[in-house]
This record gives C-alpha cells, sequence and structure tokens, in this order.
C-alpha cells in the first residue's frame, strides 16, 4: 500500500506548520502492534513527516519521522506499516495531542 498519496500530500501541502490550526491528514499504524502516526506536514523533497507519534509506550508526542523509514520496515508475517483509508480528522494535531498525552495513547475512534 502506498503510504501517501496526491491527495493527501496535496492536503498537508495546505497546512500551515501551525499544530493548533493544522488537521493531520494521514494516519499510519503497524497492524501488528500499538505504533500510530498522526500526520500533518510532509517534506516532500526530504521524505520528512511531522506529526503526533506514539510508537505504543504510553508516551505520545508531536515530532518528525522518516516517510523513507517507514516504508521500509518490515513486521512479522511480512507486513509493513499501513495507512488508514478510512480516516478523517476531527480535530487538529494539537487536539489530537492534548487528548494523546491524557489517554496516554492516540485514540481516532468516534466518541472523542
Amino acid at each position: 500500500m502506498k503510504l501517501i498519496t496526491k491527495k493527501i500530500a496535496l492536503k498537508l501541502s495546505k497546512n500551515t506548520g501551525d499544530a493548533n490550526v493544522d488537521m493531520p491528514y494521514l494516519k499510519l499504524f503497524s497492524p501488528v502492534g500499538a505504533a500510530t502516526w498522526l500526520i500533518s506536514e510532509y517534506d516532500e523533497e526530504t521524505g520528512n513527516l511531522f506529526g503526533l507519534c506514539d510508537l505504543g509506550m504510553g508516551f505520545p508526542e508531536l515530532g518528525s519521522v522518516s516517510l523513507h523509514e517507514l516504508e521500509s520496515i518490515t513486521l512479522p508475517m511480512g507486513l509493513t506499516i499501513e495507512r488508514d483509508i478510512f480516516f478523517e480528522p476531527s480535530k487538529t494535531l494539537a487536539g489530537y495531542a492534548i487528548a494523546a498525552k491524557e489517554a496516554g495513547y492516540i485514540n481516532t475512534s468516534g466518541g472523542e
């Protein structure tokens, strides 16, 4: 699966770099663990992403991650990092970050 589509890249390019305003239009996750990334910025030249990163250890934080590194990860049973094709953000990146800090993990399910 392609982790970032042209449509998503276009949405991310319109974000301002302000977590209080920007929506995370890309959700990536590990299908065999609790790792989740909500991405609000993408630098096409470097492949760097910025957003809310949660490796499933109870400490979600804002930070950068390399798209190329995520694409190169091979998980058990030959699985790879995947894009949530159904994800539609309901709050800003800062909104998700505040909720994740309180809960200890990223929650994108309904009823937030």
